[in-house]
């Protein structure tokens, strides 16, 4: 398993992946997720990849050569959507070549990818490939792309990210959104690889691979933790049965007719001839001492 997300910002691009490809009670196998296709000065492109592990090394060998029939290559493409398309070849023509074979066993071809970069020319660009090799492309609406276990992270870059977010605050927004992933799911694991781009520099010039030892990480885990902690109990409690004059959180009003949908007691429990159970007796009896 894994989780991978990328942002596409007004300032560059921000990725982010973990390295835990299995996890069971005996083993965990550890791959990294995230590589780099880079010229300095030409074109810089990172990819980060989910799902079946050998589909995807196999995706980024052929990528790494294949020359479409125009004669392009990721090397050579005139922009990041040419990359995009090439890079979409490449899994059909894994899936071409590998699919019918997987399926005989029981294996479905599985594979998600997320792209982006920047070649001299054009602007930062980012894009999700999905296992028919069709993409779509980051916008303004949708200024990020999750892989993998993405259902954890997901709530903190909703309310933070934009475009117009910095680089170290979407790098930090990234690195909480993983912690809360690593938190709640096994299947994600440290090592992790982050990458902040900066638009128009054309080479990697931030790059660090993060461990349970990593300082800044550290301090995520243990502040963001408690600053949750703290503002959980800042907020106030429900308000149950207020009365009508009563304006601050009201959960439940007596003007309110809400009624949970009840089911039937079955009939023979209401027979007063049954012996009522020990719990019935004693409320049976409450009810008796109070009417006296």
């Amino acid at each position: 398993m894994t989780y991978c997300v990328g942002m596409r910002l007004d300032a560059g691009l921000v990725f982010l992946s973990d390295s835990r490809t299995n996890a069971g009670v005996d083993h965990v196998g550890t791959f990294r997720k995230m590589s780099v296709f880079e010229n300095p000065g030409d074109r810089t492109m990172v990819l980060m990849t989910a799902g079946n592990l050998s589909i995807s090394q196999s995706i980024r060998q052929l990528v790494s050569d294949h020359v479409d029939a125009k004669g392009n290559s990721i090397w050579t493409a005139p922009n990041m959507y040419e990359a995009a398309r090439i890079l979409g070849e490449a899994v059909r023509t894994i899936h071409h070549r590998d699919a019918k074979s997987l399926s005989e066993f029981g294996i479905d071809f599985n594979v998600s990818l997320i792209f982006g970069g920047q070649i001299k020319g054009e602007r930062c660009r980012l894009f999700q490939i999905y296992s028919a090799g069709n993409f779509i492309e980051s916008h303004n609406e949708n200024t990020y792309f999750q892989i993998g276990e993405a259902k954890y992270g997901k709530p903190i870059l909703d309310r933070v990210v934009t475009p117009a977010t910095p680089l170290d605050e979407a790098a930090k927004c990234a690195l909480i959104s993983m912690d809360s992933t690593l938190r709640s799911n096994i299947s994600v694991g440290l090592p992790l690889d982050l990458l902040v781009y900066e638009n128009n520099t054309l080479a990697i010039t931030r790059f660090v691979t993060i461990d349970e030892k990593n300082q800044y990480f550290q301090m995520i885990r243990n502040t963001w933790g408690q600053q949750l902690k703290s503002v959980f109990e800042s907020i106030d409690d429900p308000v149950w049965n207020a009365s009508p004059e009563v304006q601050g959180n009201v959960l439940s009003a007596t003007n309110m007719h809400s009624k949970p949908v009840r089911v039937a007691v079955p009939p023979e429990l209401l027979d007063a001839t049954i012996t009522p159970s020990p719990l019935q007796a004693l409320a049976q009896q409450s009810g008796n001492n109070k009417q006296a």
